[in-house]
This record gives structure tokens, C-alpha cells and sequence, in this order.
């Protein structure tokens, strides 16, 4: 089997060091230009140089997103870009655009080009041109059935790397290339600045009924009838292997630090236990428990097997297992722990811990004082600190959460 890479994302340093510390080869970050992400999830060059040291201390890889697509203005600015990449020690930039590559690799011809899915590359010979022009990896459009993956592997340059999604939010366009919230509220999805307006509720008004709505689709939540269903690969990983794909790529730039863990780690578990064998189905249930423990959609299997297979109803409401309760930052003397605090605790309360290559270990919490000492019966100021008995072997970077269904 050959090297297969878990690439997780993040939207923050919070977010990078929890994707690392719970088992992903490589993080992708947006940086200063031209990425599909909120401004407040884009790093500074500064953040950027301080991401790629932790990544590189640790032997893994960054990724930076440059995959909007360019005006004419903003070409020349971009060869500067790369160049500031390239020097930083950037293992690659993720583009979309045909130009955006050619400038790149004109002004840093070091710097490694990998083809966003927002290129919507489904075929061989795109894929053989992308090459041609000097990527070293394409990352598939997320329409594509394995068969396709397979077929395209296989009349393809060796040297060429193959990247698709397998977990995580999908869009209702092709592989994202979406302008409804462009037209309805002028802010483009294409330029990094998505209002997910396919997740508002609609209804029907007819032109003689001015102000009487008529559902669409409705239950007792309302009618979402452009919401997409979340992408959840955990059950057939190893088919996507088995097609040619060599890096798991995670969607979630926006997503929590407790998400990117819970997330991670599943699948870092999943994708070493690939060399082993089958997975039986005690171990798969159970890492599905880890993905329902965070916010998520209904799940489904994407295009893999063409028409989209869904894992539950979808009602366009999200759902989740567990609450953040807080993250360990420190080991205190006598067995006790310090926790930053997220979402309220009490004495108790049954928490689980979230470790890296553990499922659900859990204890109660006892001895909760402030950090000074003073008795609490709860702690419910996110960010507050505070310390507990713990067991041993809880370490500063794991979480804590509370079971809130199943």
C-alpha cells in the first residue's frame, strides 16, 4: 500500500496544533490572498512562517490555499506571493485558476502547485494537463464515482498525486463553484466571502398571493431545501485507497479546534487500521460515535457510488453527540488537572476524554476549585480556568466534552 496522507484543516494556530497533535501528515491554512475562506480565517505571512516551524518540527506538511480565482490586477501581486511562500518553506500551494498556476510557477518555480477542486478536474486528460503544467498533485472534483477515480488513476502520470474529500460540509454546486450568494446578497462564495445562503429556509410565494408562503418541502423544523447533506467516508476508506487516492483530505477551514480534533483523530485511527485489514463492525460503530459527536448535517457518502447515498433523513438541522467542555492546558501535582474552560461543568458531571488514538474514555468530575484553590460546585464562564481531579493520563491538548444524547 502505498503512503497515504490524512490532511486536515485549519482556520487558526488553535486549530493547526490540534490538527497535528491528533494525527494529520499535513494541515491546510489560507493565507493573506486569495483564499476561499472568511477573512478571519486566512493567516498573516508572520502566522504562516510560525505555522510551517511547528508543522516541520514535527515532520509533517503545510498546505495554503491560494484557490480563488484572480482578476487582472492581482496577478502581479500573486508571483510576489509565491515567492513569499516558497520562502517560508510552504510544502505547496493549493490554486484553482489555469493563470494563477502559470504566474506561480513562473515567479517560484520551487514552490510545489497542488489543482483545487475548485478546478473541477473529472478526467484524465485534465489531469495529465495539470501535470504537464508542473502540479504535482490534483485534487479531485468531489462529483467523481470511485470507477472514475479508478479509470483516471490508471491513464495518468505515475508521478501524479491524487487528493479527494472525504469528510466534511459539501456545497450545492459543482465541487463549490456556487454563485447563489453572490446573487442574493452580493458577497461570492468564488471570492472567499460565502454566506452559505444554501442553508437559509425557503418557501413559495405566488405572484397573485403577495406575503402568503407556501412550503416547499417542510416538517416540523422548517424547509431546507437546498441544504446538502455532510460527507462522512469513514465506512468505505479503504475503496478510495484502493482507487488510486493517496491523500484524505478533510473539509472544515471555519470548523472548531474541538471539531478538527474529534474529526482527525477518527480518521487517523481509521487509516492506520487500513493495513490490518477489513475493519469489523464493532470498530467502524465506534468511530462513527466519534464523528456524531460533532456538529454535522445528516451524513452521506458524496458521488463515490453515484447516486448519493444517505446515512439518515436529512431535515437540514445540524446535530451533535457531545459538547466542548474545555481542553487540559496543564498536569498539576497530586493527580490534579488545570482545564480552560468552553462550555459549562459541573461537579458530577460524566466527561469524556478526547486523546489522541483513544475512543471515549470517561470519569466524573470531582474536585473542582478555581485556580487558587477556592471550592466551585460548577465553572460556567467559557475561558475561565480551573482545576479538578483527573486521571493520569490526561495530558495538556486533550478535551474534555459531555454526552448529550445516545
Amino acid at each position: 500500500m502505498p503512503s497515504l496522507e490524512l490532511l486536515a484543516p485549519a482556520g487558526d494556530m488553535e486549530c493547526l496544533r490540534a490538527a497535528l497533535r491528533f494525527g494529520a501528515d499535513a494541515v491546510y491554512v489560507g493565507g493573506p490572498m486569495l483564499q476561499l475562506r472568511a477573512a478571519n480565517a486566512g493567516f498573516s505571512m508572520d502566522a504562516l512562517a510560525q505555522a510551517a516551524k511547528e508543522t516541520h518540527a514535527l515532520g509533517r506538511r503545510l498546505y495554503v490555499t491560494v484557490n480563488a480565482f484572480p482578476t487582472n490586477d492581482e496577478l502581479e501581486a500573486l508571483g510576489d506571493y509565491a515567492q513569499g511562500l516558497f520562502a517560508l518553506g510552504i510544502d505547496a500551494a493549493i490554486v484553482a485558476d489555469m493563470g494563477a498556476v502559470a504566474v506561480m510557477r513562473r515567479a517560484a518555480p520551487g514552490l510545489p502547485i497542488h489543482v483545487s477542486t475548485q478546478a473541477n478536474c473529472m478526467n484524465c486528460a485534465a489531469a495529465t494537463a495539470w501535470y504537464d503544467m508542473g502540479a504535482s498533485r490534483v485534487v479531485l472534483a468531489r462529483e467523481m464515482t470511485l470507477a472514475q477515480i479508478r479509470q483516471l488513476r490508471e491513464r495518468t502520470p505515475a508521478g501524479l498525486e491524487l487528493e479527494a474529500f472525504v469528510h466534511g460540509a459539501m456545497c450545492m454546486a459543482w465541487s463549490g463553484r456556487c454563485m447563489i450568494s453572490a446573487y442574493l446578497t452580493g458577497r461570492s462564495a468564488n471570492r472567499g466571502a460565502c454566506t452559505q445562503s444554501c442553508r437559509w429556509r425557503y418557501a413559495l410565494m405566488e405572484e397573485k398571493r403577495p406575503g402568503e408562503y407556501f412550503p416547499v418541502e417542510e416538517d416540523e423544523r422548517g424547509t431546507t431545501i437546498l441544504s446538502a447533506y455532510d460527507l462522512n467516508c469513514m465506512g468505505f476508506l479503504d475503496q478510495i485507497a484502493d482507487a488510486g487516492v493517496t491523500s484524505f483530505k478533510i473539509e472544515g477551514r471555519m470548523k472548531s479546534p474541538y471539531y478538527v480534533a474529534t474529526v482527525t483523530n477518527a480518521y487517523r485511527l481509521r487509516l492506520d487500521g487500513l493495513k490490518k485489514g477489513p475493519i469489523d463492525g464493532k470498530t467502524l460503530a465506534l468511530l462513527q460515535r466519534e464523528l456524531d459527536a460533532v456538529s454535522h448535517r445528516a451524513y452521506a457518502s458524496g458521488f463515490y457510488f453515484g447516486e448519493m447515498k444517505h446515512h439518515a433523513p436529512d431535515d437540514g438541522v445540524y446535530r451533535q453527540d457531545c459538547t466542548f467542555v474545555g481542553t487540559v492546558v496543564a498536569r498539576l501535582d497530586g493527580g490534579r488537572t488545570r482545564v480552560e474552560l468552553r462550555n459549562r461543568i459541573e461537579q458530577g458531571d460524566l466527561v469524556e476524554i478526547l486523546a489522541p488514538g483513544s475512543l471515549g474514555q470517561s470519569f466524573v468530575v470531582e474536585g473542582l476549585t478555581s485556580p487558587t484553590g477556592a471550592p466551585l460546585t460548577r465553572v460556567v464562564e467559557p475561558m475561565t480556568l480551573f482545576d479538578m481531579d483527573a486521571p493520569e493520563d490526561l495530558q495538556p491538548g486533550d478535551m474534555l466534552r459531555r454526552r448529550v444524547a445516545g
